[in-house]
């Protein structure tokens, strides 16, 4: 054990004086790991970041609730838009329809939005308005910073009340409590009585987002901007839990489609959408971007291991002479494979190092565009896994050569 201890500490200490002895040699070898490092790391970083932000902007739509919609989500319906278009609109009434007669949602509501210019005492934000029952802070787990949610009673009364988003409280009162003033949307006058929680910048971005955001009773909306029967609605269901949600799903088409007098044997003129739908539609995006970027790395790293390869073998050239002076005092095939390996590995892991850095910087700039990046510790582990087994895979064949050299010959070699 202490014999093969040794061999290890001799090899990695010979690899680690002929890499020096050869900086600038060794360096510009590893410029084909360095790419393929940094865009391995970096693809992962990304899609990393990309994964976490779906993830947040698909917890606002609720892992429990069900979207009654005229139009199907996460779904190519380009070629079928104006046979989807002829679909009769989904109506407000639907919401006490489902209220009263499922057994698995818990509570339903319409909603319907639609985009302002709403300003302030010369401040003016465009925002996404959105009209819904007092049932919808429950349904997509509304949190408030200040102030309170709209009431039943002010639903009843259409009351021109709203609780605004944390991006319209900051650019319409930099400097003053909302709670209590008078903003304008499109010219409709309403009072604020609460300001949501900061969410952060959804990767959907835009008017839409929560923090850019404006509810209202909707009773409200119909009164100051009027819900079109012919555009419809968007019906919410809660389900009671997420486990029941293919049972909730079944349910609730029987009842939506006998509101809708959809006969036996007709395709439904409506469509149930829920989170997984665009969780499926995100999945064919996020494969194409893995797919691209593995073909990039394993190019790059192909092409940095092949300069490793070729590299290696130049030095056990020029090294041909110590490798028979070695084997000839007793050195083993086993002590010079391992050594010219190592060699291959260290220089593999440079790279990697000098790799992890540029993909460092990357990740910098991606979370100055305002997208989640970070470099975890597995990505890290990842990347030098992949530098170890280019270093073996590329750096086998010349150490073998070098093992295998015959020492009387390697003693002639000039």
């Amino acid at each position: 054990m202490r014999r093969f201890v040794f061999e290890v500490v001799e090899g990695i200490r010979i690899a680690g004086q002929a890499i020096w002895a050869n900086k600038m040699r060794s360096t510009l070898t590893t410029l084909g790991v360095i790419i393929g490092i940094a865009a391995v790391t970096l693809m992962a970083t990304v899609i990393n970041g990309l994964d976490q932000e779906f993830e947040k902007a698909l917890s606002q739509l609720g892992t429990d609730v069900l979207y009654v919609d005229q139009f199907p989500w996460g779904q190519n319906t380009d070629r079928e838009w104006w046979r989807l278009r002829n679909r009769p609109a989904i109506q407000p009434a639907l919401a006490q329809t489902i209220q009263e007669r499922s057994r698995f949602a818990e509570t339903a509501a319409p909603m319907i939005d639609t985009d302002r210019q709403t300003t302030y005492r010369g401040q003016e934000v465009e925002a996404e308005i959105m009209g819904s029952p007092p049932q919808y802070g429950r349904i997509r787990n509304v949190e408030l910073r200040r102030g309170r949610f709209y009431t039943r009673s002010e639903e009843r009364a259409g009351r021109q009340v709203c609780v605004i988003g944390a991006t319209v409280a900051e650019e319409l009162f930099p400097a003053v409590t909302p709670l209590g003033k008078e903003l304008k949307m499109g010219g409709v006058p309403c009072t604020v009585i609460g300001v949501q929680t900061e969410k952060g910048e959804s990767m959907f971005g835009g008017p839409g987002s929560p923090d850019e955001r404006i509810l209202m009773p909707f009773r409200t909306y119909d009164k100051v901007f009027g819900v079109s029967r012919q555009d419809g609605v968007t019906v919410m269901a809660k389900v009671e839990s997420s486990a029941l949600m293919n049972r909730a799903e079944e349910e609730l088409t029987g009842i939506v489609r006998t509101v809708r007098g959809v006969g036996p044997g007709e395709e439904n003129n409506f469509a149930i959408n829920d989170q997984q739908q665009v969780m499926d539609s995100f999945a064919s995006v996020r494969i194409a971007i893995y797919g691209v970027g593995l073909f990039l790395t394993g190019l790059a790293l192909v092409v940095g291991g092949i300069g490793v390869m070729n590299i290696m073998f130049v030095s056990v050239r020029e090294r041909t002479k110590e490798i028979g002076i070695r084997k000839a005092v007793g050195a083993k095939r086993r002590t010079i494979l391992f050594q010219f390996l190592v060699e291959a590995v260290i220089v593999c892991l440079i790279g990697g190092v000098l790799g992890l850095g540029l993909s460092a910087l990357g990740a910098m700039g991606v979370s100055a565009l305002g997208l989640t990046a970070s470099l975890p510790a597995q990505t890290v582990g990842l990347a030098f896994g992949i530098c170890v087994g280019v270093g073996i895979l590329f750096g086998i064949a010349p150490a073998w050569q070098a093992a295998t050299a015959d020492p009387i010959d390697a003693l002639r070699y000039e």
